[in-house]
């Protein structure tokens, strides 16, 4: 057992706020408080990656580049992290290597410096292109475990992929367990592990879905763990992680002292509490514990996607079917981890399969695309009958499947060539076109409309702008 300073990565500023509240919290109740929490002395500080990139431009009218550059303006002293989809980026499908090789060098100039790279099948295909180009542009390339449980999925398994991690450069490993689904002893003989048979840092990014998170952070601390991912309380708990303050108060009379002020965490603590209450509207308001994540392994975004859909149709009372459905389907899939995009891609099918009365009767594109292969290899066998039934005699591709893909950046930069005011615009099109070219339309508009004011007015104080929705 391993004796020592147990650091934090605070979740607040992109998770917290995507589990709780459907990633909707603006730059503008970021900034006042990012002073204080650059402060605090974090090991680093999650802010960008994941859904907030899709969601700045969709829904909130916010350049997510700019959000970072502002962002990296106040955290002078503590760095920057993203959670990067591997070769999907920060989109739902592969991107070509030079889509891949631009994002991540814009990413690092613009102000990340730590990239969590992940492959929502452990595909390590999937991730060597990032984790590349991460180490090129002198950034921190923390590879990860998707954690899940199937017959496969097992000690073995992990361990040999944490020795594959690093042979590729990586500089530390985080395991992510998305669904909340690893056990407190699961944790520490894994950790155990890793720390022993490969030898690099080790983090953990636990959902409290199942109530076990900070058991589960306690026990894998005691094997060695050297970061945990933790949010402000107010954010934290719920399909969250668990809350900073109580993880730094539970470590403080202990060898494993985070040596953070905790009143100073409650100052933030008191803040973050007044910002919840500016998105009542898209306030899960949940922060109970979901057994149905042990029995299925769905995470607990998956079920309020279940709802949102079978409400549509009409069918909420089917939802004990759906949530049943799931791991057929996962097993008929070669066992998935349920994370991004293969947790939508599950999901949906099962609910197809309860509404339609018939299994694979109907499937969507992205079914189709993973049957051929194209989302990365599976480490189960899938099943044969059910592929056959929605690709026919079609043969998967074996090759990594951005091999296949032709470079898209230049086609990209013609397409929008008349909408970019910088060069960030041109790969937020190539990763999410039909979401970025009304965006981009926007703020050009606004960009015009704000030159002629000043050329009428002249030079002026004031606010900067922000886009219209």
């Amino acid at each position: 057992m391993v004796s020592k300073k147990v650091k934090i990565t605070d979740t607040t500023l992109r998770d917290g706020h995507q589990s709780h509240l459907a990633t909707r919290m603006r730059l503008e109740h970021m900034l006042p408080i990012a002073e204080k929490m650059d402060e605090i002395g974090f090991n680093s500080v999650e802010v960008w990656g994941g859904a907030t990139f899709d969601t700045c431009m969709r829904y909130l009218g916010e350049d997510p580049w700019e959000r970072l550059r502002q962002l990296k303006k106040v955290f002078k002293k503590t760095p920057l992290q993203m959670l990067l989809r591997g070769q999907n980026l920060v989109g739902y499908k592969h991107y070509a290597d030079d889509v891949v090789e631009e994002f991540i060098k814009h990413a690092v100039s613009n102000g990340i410096g730590v990239l969590r790279i992940f492959d929502a099948l452990n595909d390590v295909r999937n991730m060597e292109k990032a984790c590349e180009v991460t180490k090129s542009e002198g950034a921190h390339a923390q590879l990860t475990i998707s954690y899940t449980i199937s017959p496969m999925h097992n000690l073995e398994y992990y361990v040999d992929l944490g020795k594959t991690y690093k042979e590729m450069g990586a500089d530390s490993i985080c395991i992510k367990d998305m669904a909340g689904i690893i056990s407190p002893q699961g944790a520490y003989d894994l950790v155990s592990q890793l720390k022993e048979k490969v030898g690099l840092p080790v983090q953990m990014h636990c959902h409290y879905t199942s109530g076990m998170a900070s058991m589960v952070y306690m026990k894998a601390i005691e094997a060695g763990l050297d970061v945990v991912d933790t949010a402000m309380s107010p954010l934290a708990m719920g399909s969250s992680q668990p809350a900073t303050e109580t993880m730094v108060a539970a470590l403080k009379d202990m060898e494993y002292n985070t040596e953070l002020d905790l009143q100073q965490l409650s100052n933030i603590a008191d803040y973050f509490k007044e910002v919840r209450k500016e998105y009542t509207e898209f306030d899960t308001g949940d922060n109970s514990v979901d057994v149905n994540v042990l029995m299925y392994q769905i995470p607990g975004g998956m079920i309020s996607n279940f709802k949102t859909q079978l409400a549509q149709q009409k069918a909420l009372d089917r939802l004990p079917e759906v949530l049943a459905e799931v791991p057929k389907v996962r097993e008929d899939f070669g066992y998935p981890p349920l994370v991004t995009p293969s947790s939508q891609i599950v999901g949906t099918q099962a609910v197809l399969n309860v509404l339609a009365g018939e299994r694979y009767k109907q499937v969507t594109n992205e079914v189709k695309a993973y049957m051929k292969g194209q989302y990365g290899k599976a480490l189960g066998q899938i099943n044969s009958e059910v592929r056959k039934k929605i690709i026919g005699d079609e043969e998967p591709i074996t090759c990594r499947p951005a091999d296949l893909l032709e470079p898209q950046m230049e086609d990209a930069k013609k397409e929008v060539a008349d909408l970019m005011q910088q060069p960030e615009d041109a790969i937020s099109y190539a990763i999410l076109p039909a979401v970025a070219k009304p965006f981009l339309e926007q703020k050009m508009a606004h960009a015009t409309k704000l030159d002629l004011e000043k050329a009428e007015a002249g030079p002026k104080n004031g606010k900067p702008a922000t886009y219209p929705l």
